[in-house]
């Protein structure tokens, strides 16, 4: 059996540099099919999709609210030429309603240990409208190494430099944050996988820097710092979200081969000055991740907020609008409030206004955004301050050793070498 699988392609914000990396949704996906399912991939990001050829089944993943409107085109499009087509993805999780409009068949939740029923009932001609599983989480243990030998890998370089690829040792997360839709889509419950399988996969990956893109790493000390052990004699170079701020946890972090966090800066504390100080004195650099139009924010104390983070020598940062995605906190509250102003989903890329700021107007909030990122960056571009990053794991890798060269492409169909 033949699937083609598809990554949409979705807007990028106009402030960052344009790289793409690796997705992991698919890849993950991928993993959980049955071995008699060959898959194709595009990635519509870096290449063109293939709309000839012979497939017996569709398969469209999504991760983002701004790239749904395109993958109904897509879904449209296949199913118009006689295709079967699946959703699935948490972009598709959040929009189910609407995939269900554009699709022969939508897939809610987690795909370990389900899609053999799934394949099977479309080889039967079965094939169901709806599979939900959204709350019921299957086995941790069921989680496979990513297939990603489904990538074209050549295409995730950026200026020749190898990128990152993406991996992840949990899921699910104990916070609630407010602009987050995780609890809706991966529970409230800390879900790590076993340590031996996340080691498995981070040997097979066949480059030196990761992004484990795990919610929070900072959810169970106690797994910390075994993680943080058991990967150590890799001599990865790994970025995350927020690790926990404990000495003995940045110590085994900083081992175990942190090349830089993801730290969300709230506001202008000691406590924050504190903690981008000690990540720093522990050799881990740090990209601030900002949200601007919170309800207790004015135009002034955005600009306070903008002048605080040129003082912490942060090495990146990343603006973006507050944004209420579907099965958010921040979402429901805005609803009942009738302050949200349209559901334009390819306009929800966090780089646009689309509510009623509380102290501002939308077009001040607009305004604000784009300063946030031309004054943090005035005398020094994106891009320079990320190739000093990259600098930054040229000098760990060829200090412990762990350089290598970037590897030829190796293509593959299916699982086939």
């Amino acid at each position: 059996m033949e699937m083609k699988l598809i990554y949409p392609k979705w807007p990028k914000l106009p402030n960052q540099p344009e790289f793409n990396l690796p997705p992991v949704g698919p890849t993950v996906f991928a993993a959980a099919l049955p071995e008699r399912v060959k898959v194709r991939f595009y990635d519509e990001n870096v290449e063109p999709i293939d709309f000839g050829g012979s497939c017996d089944l569709v398969g469209i993943s999504c991760m983002l609210t701004c790239q749904t409107p395109r993958a109904f085109e897509l879904a449209d499009r296949f199913r118009s030429e006689g295709k079967t087509v699946m959703m699935g993805g948490i972009a598709v999780m959040l929009h189910a309603e609407e995939a269900a409009e554009h699709a022969d068949c939508v897939f809610l939740g987690e795909a370990e240990g389900r899609m053999e029923t799934v394949i099977s009932d479309f080889e039967n001609g079965r094939l169901k409208k709806v599979y939900n599983y959204l709350g019921d989480f299957p086995d941790t243990r069921l989680i496979g190494t990513a297939r990603r030998d489904i990538l074209k890998r050549d295409l995730y370089n950026y200026r020749g430099i190898q990128m990152v690829d993406l991996v992840h040792a949990s899921r699910g997360c104990r916070f609630n944050c407010f602009p987050c839709c995780t609890p809706y889509l991966g529970g409230r419950r800390f879900r790590p996988r076993p340590i031996d399988k996340v080691v498995e996969e981070l040997e097979s990956i066949d480059n030196n820097r990761l992004f484990i893109v795990d919610n929070s790493l900072a959810q169970d000390d106690e797994w910390e710092k075994e993680l943080f052990r058991a990967i150590a004699p890799l001599k990865k170079k790994w970025i995350s979200h927020p690790i926990k701020d404990d000495e003995e946890i940045l110590k085994l972090a900083e081992k175990a081969g942190c090349w830089y966090v993801y730290q969300a800066v709230f506001d202008t504390s000691d406590y924050i000055r504190d903690r981008i100080r000690r990540y720093k004195d522990h050799g881990i650099g740090v990209e601030g991740t900002i949200i601007l139009g919170t309800d207790d924010q004015t135009l002034d104390d955005i600009r306070r907020l903008v002048d605080f983070l040129l003082e912490i020598d942060l090495d990146l940062a990343e603006f973006t609008v507050l944004t209420p995605f579907p099965h958010s906190s921040i979402a429901a509250s805005l609803e009942e409030q009738g302050r949200i102003l349209h559901r334009d989903w390819k306009r929800y890329t966090a780089g646009e206004v689309v509510f009623k700021p509380a102290k501002m107007t939308v077009d001040e909030l607009q305004w604000a955004y784009q300063y946030a990122w031309d004054t943090f960056y005035y005398d020094c571009s994106k891009e320079f301050k990320m190739a000093k990053l990259y600098l930054d794991v040229m000098k760990k890798e060829e200090a412990d050793g762990s350089a290598r060269e970037l590897r030829p492409n190796r293509r593959r169909w299916g699982r086939e070498a």
